[in-house]
């Protein structure tokens, strides 16, 4: 079978960072996301998170071709924005682990790959020690949106299955440019999150 996910290392992951990078930009350029991003930004992106003594970085790669990537960190490696909105409402952030984002084009889904971003992310933190909650925030779009595709399914079934729960009133706002705008403004994101 020519379809493998694992974790990425070292030199092999360095390796891999413009592969990444492009990959991001272009499943983020779809509904809903509509990013309209720079390869600069996405390497600085995923270098830092790289960086990250506890972070992860999971690639599905079929016939040496990377197809999809998931990533995650302590919550506390990442960026204050994300950390935010748990800080104001009182939570212990030393206990949450971050999934920063899952990426897969559209030819490999269905096949049980994001399940294993999951099941990767999920026994990192486990591994790590002290986590309870594993967490991560989705863009919450208008379901009248002009570019919602008429058969656009939300993944709120899939990720209720891995037994997430949205947190009402658990937001975070992120500022990126739409594929159909001038210039970037904020989204809200929706946090949810799973007991470990």
């Amino acid at each position: 079978m020519s379809l493998k996910v694992e974790p990425l290392t070292g030199d092999a992951l360095r390796r891999a960072l413009p592969a990444l990078a492009r990959l991001r930009i272009a499943v983020f350029r779809d509904y809903p996301y509509l990013y309209d991003g720079t390869l600069d930004y996405e390497q600085h992106y995923l270098e830092t998170f790289a960086a990250s003594k506890g972070s992860i970085i999971v690639v599905a790669e079929d016939a040496g071709e990377i197809v999809g990537a998931s990533t995650g960190a302590p919550m506390l490696e990442h960026a204050d924005a994300v950390a935010a909105p748990f800080r104001a409402k009182g939570y212990d952030l030393d206990r949450i682990f971050y999934f920063g984002e899952s990426v897969l084009l559209a030819s490999h889904r269905g096949r049980g790959i994001g399940h294993s971003f999951f099941d990767h992310r999920e026994a990192r933190a486990r591994s790590l020690g002290g986590f309870t909650h594993t967490t991560f925030c989705a863009v919450v779009r208008p379901p009248d949106h002009s570019l919602r595709p008429v058969h656009y399914q939300p993944l709120d079934a899939f990720w209720g299955k891995r037994g997430y729960a949205r947190i009402e009133g658990l937001l975070a706002g992120f500022s990126w440019k739409d594929i159909d705008q001038p210039e970037p403004d904020e989204k809200p994101m929706q946090f949810w999150m799973h007991t470990l």
